[in-house]
This record gives C-alpha cells, sequence and structure tokens, in this order.
C-alpha cells in the first residue's frame, strides 16, 4: 500500500484487534539494593575484597547483544522466576547469605537519629549511680531551621515517674550538642542494679509547644561492675514501648538515708535524717511536699515525736536533720525506732508517704542497721532504706 506524501495511514478496527500487542511476560525489575548489598560489618567471610575485585577483572568482555540475556539471568535468579529456588541455581551464580548480627548492625536510625556518647559508673559504697552526658553527634534536625535545642533526660525502668526523672540543660540551636554534665541518682542499691534499666532519652524543647522526643537508648543495670566507669557510644533508636503490665509489687514508695550513732557524750541516741529519694507523688502537680517525722516506741510520755522542715514540690529532698533521744545504752534493745514520710497540705490532712522501722524485731537491713548502731558506740553508720506503704502497729495519722 502506498501513501502520498502528507497522507496518514488509516487501520480499520478489524485490523486493529487482529494486531498483536502483547509485550510478553512481565519480569521483575531490580531494586537499586539490589546493585548495593549491605553486610552488617564489612563482607562477610565467604566473600573477599580481593577475590571480589579479581573476579571483576578476569570478567571477559560481553557484547551489546548478549549483555541484555545475562542480565535476565539475574533477574531470574534473584526472584527464582520460572519456578526455581535458589538452591537449584548453579553455583557459581549463588549470592552469600547476609548474617545479621543484632549487636553489630547499624541501623539506619543511627544516620537519621544520631549518636549518644555517655559514662557509667556505681559508686557501691554510697549507693550512688553517676550517669555522666558528654556529648551527641549528627542529631535529627527538628526545627524549621534545620537544628535542633536538644537536652538529655533520664529514667529508671521498671516505674519510670517524676520521682526517678533526671535531666541536663538544655543546649539551643546544635545538632552536635556537648554536655560533660554529671546527673546522680541516690539510694541505688545492689538489688536495684540487678533488675533495673536507665532508659536515657534526647528531645527538642519547644517553648511554646510540647517538646518533641528525637530518640532513645536502654542500658541494663547489671552490665555494670562495682566502681568502674564504662563508656559508652550508641546509635540512638526510636521510641520503644514500656510494659504497663509489668509486677505491682516492684512498686516503691521511695528510699530514705538515715543515720544513727549512740553518743556517749550526750548519753543518748543521735538520729539522722539525712535526705530521701524516688519518693511517691501525692500531689496533682506530679511533686510532693515531704517532712519526715520520727518516734522512738514505747513512748509512754508521747514526747519522743521530731519532724523535719518541710520540703515543697520535690520527690527527692534533702533534710541533713539530726534529733537526740536521750537514753541509757542498755536500754536501746528495747526500743524500736519509727521513721515516716509525709505530704504536707494546707487545708487538709497530710498525706503518708512511706515508713520504716528499725529495731531489735525488725529485719533484714533494719535490723542490721540497728545491731550495727548498739554494738557500735560513738560511731556514725549510715544506711539506705525502702519506705514501705504499711507500719505494723503504726497509727498512721498526722
Amino acid at each position: 500500500m502506498t501513501l502520498r506524501k502528507g497522507e496518514k495511514m488509516t487501520i480499520s478496527i478489524q485490523e486493529h484487534m487482529a494486531i498483536d500487542v502483547c509485550p510478553g511476560p512481565i519480569k521483575p525489575i531490580k531494586q537499586i539494593s539490589d546493585y548495593f548489598p549491605r553486610f552488617p560489618r564489612g563482607l562477610p567471610a565467604t566473600v573477599g575484597r580481593s577475590s571480589t575485585l579479581r573476579s571483576a577483572v578476569s570478567q571477559p568482555s560481553v557484547s551489546p547483544a548478549e549483555a541484555p540475556r545475562e542480565e535476565d539471568e539475574d533477574v531470574d535468579q534473584l526472584f527464582g522466576a520460572y519456578g526455581t529456588t535458589p538452591t537449584e541455581q548453579p553455583a557459581k551464580h549463588q549470592a552469600p547469605e547476609e548474617v545479621v548480627d543484632p549487636e553489630g548492625y547499624e541501623s539506619d536510625d543511627c544516620t537519621t537519629l544520631g549518636t549518644l556518647d555517655f559514662s557509667l559508673l556505681y559508686d557501691q559504697e554510697n549507693n550512688a549511680l553517676h550517669c555522666t552526658i558528654n556529648k551527641a553527634k549528627g542529631l535529627k534536625p527538628m526545627d524549621h531551621n534545620g537544628l535542633a535545642d536538644p537536652y538529655v533526660k533520664l529514667h529508671l525502668l521498671p516505674g519510670a515517674s517524676k520521682a526517678n526523672k533526671l535531666r541536663t540543660k538544655t543546649l539551643r540551636n546544635t545538632l552536635n550538642p556537648t554536655w560533660n554534665e554529671t546527673l546522680t541518682y541516690y539510694g541505688i542499691t545492689d538489688e536495684d542494679m540487678i533488675r533495673k534499666t536507665l532508659r536515657i532519652s534526647v528531645c527538642d524543647e519547644d517553648k511554646f509547644r510540647h517538646n518533641e522526643f528525637i530518640g532513645e537508648t536502654r542500658i541494663p543495670l547489671k552490665k555494670l561492675k562495682p566502681n568502674q566507669t564504662k563508656n559508652f557510644s550508641i546509635c540512638l533508636e526510636k521510641q520503644l514501648p514500656i510494659d504497663k503490665t509489668e509486677d505491682k509489687s516492684l512498686e516503691e514508695r521511695g528510699r530514705i538515708l538515715i543515720s544513727l550513732k549512740y553518743s556517749s557524750q550526750k548519753q543518748g541516741l543521735l538520729v539522722g535524717i539525712i535526705r530521701c529519694a524516688h519518693l511517691a507523688a501525692m500531689d496533682a502537680n506530679g511533686y510532693s511536699d515531704p517532712y519526715v517525722k520520727t518516734y522512738l516506741k514505747p513512748d509512754e510520755d508521747k514526747k519522743s515525736k521530731h519532724k523535719t522542715a518541710v520540703k515543697k514540690k520535690t520527690l527527692n529532698p534533702e533534710f541533713n536533720e539530726e534529733f537526740c533521744y536521750e537514753i541509757k545504752h542498755g536500754d536501746l534493745a528495747k526500743k524500736t525506732l519509727e521513721v515516716t514520710v509525709w505530704d504536707y497540705d494546707i487545708g487538709k490532712s497530710n498525706d503518708f508517704i512511706g515508713g520504716v522501722v528499725l529495731g531489735i524485731n525488725a529485719k533484714g537491713e533494719r535490723l542490721k542497721h540497728w545491731f550495727d548502731c548498739l554494738k557500735n558506740k560513738d560511731k556514725k553508720i549510715e544506711r539506705w532504706h525502702t519506705l514501705t506503704n504499711e507500719l505494723p502497729g503504726a497509727v498512721l495519722s498526722d
């Protein structure tokens, strides 16, 4: 059929329907990651860098006509086309299996969220956990200017609350902040070091809205050795869920640091209320206004009551107050020291937070503390004690 210049070819509907327009079987398209395989720590042992380079150099040149066929074969091997499995493929075309090491594998969070450098030290003698936050690198931008206003927040799990929250200062307009700041938890026992986990979160502070979460990491305290500093440089991770169904028996009312000393000079027992830590929050603002009361019982004359000053809006108060009970050393074995912590409220009755009883009928550390005081005259002995919400035989009213 000849066409004149300027004429267009016309095809009838019958001719159009008779044309075979099927492009053939549709094969999967390679992904870009297929060209750049990722290995957690360099190449696996089965593939050496030198062997890879040598094979690339020694391959014969391929003509353009043969290249598409070889590319198709690669796709078939990768996706198991035509019903074949990887085991049926020739050995020379089998790609090495990628083995992921959970500890050595660097996730994409490293590049998107940043890394954090810090160190931890458990001071066993003073029952303190020192957390030194050094610096962060490559944090995720959170503000419109492409920067962030980062700070670091610490919690102890289980039981994360305002009672055990610590935080650094905020550094403005930076993605590579350097804090060099040490935050300390007091009242940390060997039992805590076995069962608790430190959660370290990096957040972005906003003045006019809620602060934003950047990333976090969690360190089981059992990884630390007493009195040895351990350094960490860890990639931040996305926010992990907190187990809400944790054992309720692990809940505590707080800790108190008490000193006992029998003074031969004053002929009396000196009771020091030094500080409290991680107290339960009793007010709507998430804090308490704590103070401490002490009794030496039995107290027939009801004159043994002593009370500290009230510390406003805190769950980790420092009192550093000392009370003296005039009593013969021989009579102490018959006595019991009752220490209670309260939340001060204006216009209504004060709330009981927790307490502890030291004496000859106590158990564990409470009995040991009392016994050491009786045994060692004129020696001040300090111990941390866990507060409980029930005291046997105590009248819990202020």
